[in-house]
């Protein structure tokens, strides 16, 4: 399907994107502070409590990307995520209150409190889940298109990876079942340019996520990943296409995340003036300059992020306040071998 259409979100649906992503920064910022209590990354006690145990993969920064593209999707669209999954799954529409329970390792969590940042899943809302696997959710993902194709649904599965993620096997194999059997399916390099601590264009070679898909048949296109509305127009497209039923499609999103690899990392190893600039490009800044131009009064921008943050404080209240799972609680959800029984 060729789109010509380089129309964007009116103001309306702008100040619906600017919301999403504030909901995820707020959500991203009181992860990483419930987190920082306990041990430092070196070693040296921070005074305070650590509400969420062990590192998290924060997805700062890297807003517009799960935004632009899961505000094409419809509920029935399936999703999978990567490490850095909590912007896909808000996006996605995941109850954010049960996702910071899981965090806090409450009962009441997407997991019951026992799989963490790393394993969210709703399938109600279609968010197949997170996973802490390099690459783990393409198959996943293609395989969950195999299955629409079988049902004969008009739905379409949707993988988010990482530029880390070009490297492994999964993502050829991927991309070329997807494309052999014309899959509804729609993959998302969410290029950050760090795999964890290692500069990704120091270890991998050729010309980046789009270069590979077309040599595989599929369509790519590359768009500014800082930059909800270029997100937007690329998977409206893009959704549109794979849904008509003209096979697996590529986007590239060249975006930065802000934070270390995880909550406790300072990157030390980065530049702080490359850091520094990407910051002058955060996607929430660049909305908000998009949002005066349509007109948007300034009172109605604050209030979107006043509103975020009170809504991610009372979820963190909530979580702090919530059960823990019970003892009985550690032998559910176990994969029996097939004895019936437990051995001691």
């Amino acid at each position: 399907m060729s789109n010509t259409d380089d129309s964007g979100p009116d103001a309306g649906q702008l100040l619906d994107l600017y919301r999403t992503m504030c909901r995820i920064r707020a959500f991203e910022d009181a992860a990483l502070e419930a987190s920082r209590g306990g041990v430092t990354a070196f070693g040296q006690s921070a005074g305070t409590r650590a509400q969420v145990r062990g590192p998290l993969h924060l997805s700062t920064g890297q807003e517009a990307v799960a935004t632009g593209v899961c505000s094409q999707l419809r509920a029935d669209d399936w999703l999978t995520s990567t490490h850095r999954g909590h912007g896909h799954t808000i996006a996605k529409g995941a109850d954010l209150r049960r996702m910071m329970h899981e965090l806090f390792g409450r009962a009441s969590g997407f997991c019951g409190g026992k799989g963490g940042s790393m394993h969210i899943a709703d399938f109600s809302v279609g968010m197949l889940g997170a996973n802490g696997v390099v690459a783990a959710g393409i198959p996943i993902a293609v395989g969950a298109a195999q299955s629409m194709r079988v049902q004969g649904r008009d739905s379409i599965a949707v993988c988010f990876f990482g530029d880390g993620a070009l490297n492994r096997g999964p993502f050829g194999e991927g991309l070329n079942w997807a494309a052999a059997f014309r899959l509804p399916m729609l993959f998302v390099c969410e290029d950050n340019q760090w795999s964890a601590t290692t500069r990704t264009a120091e270890m991998s070679a050729g010309d980046g996520a789009a270069a590979r898909a077309r040599g595989f048949g599929v369509p790519a296109l590359e768009v500014d990943g800082m930059d909800v509305v270029a997100v937007w127009r690329a998977a409206r497209d893009a959704v549109a296409s794979v849904r008509a039923g003209e096979g697996p499609r590529l986007l590239h999103a060249k975006t930065y995340r802000f934070t270390g690899h995880v909550s406790v990392d300072p990157a030390a190893y980065r530049d702080p003036g490359e850091l520094a600039a990407a910051m002058e490009d955060d996607p929430l800044l660049v909305a908000r300059v998009r949002l005066q131009a349509s007109g948007v009064a300034g009172d109605a921008v604050e209030a979107a992020m006043r509103a975020a943050r009170e809504e991610v404080a009372a979820a963190v209240a909530s979580a702090d306040a919530a059960e823990w799972p019970t003892q009985e609680a550690a032998f559910e959800n176990v994969q029996d071998a097939g004895g019936g029984r437990w051995f001691s």
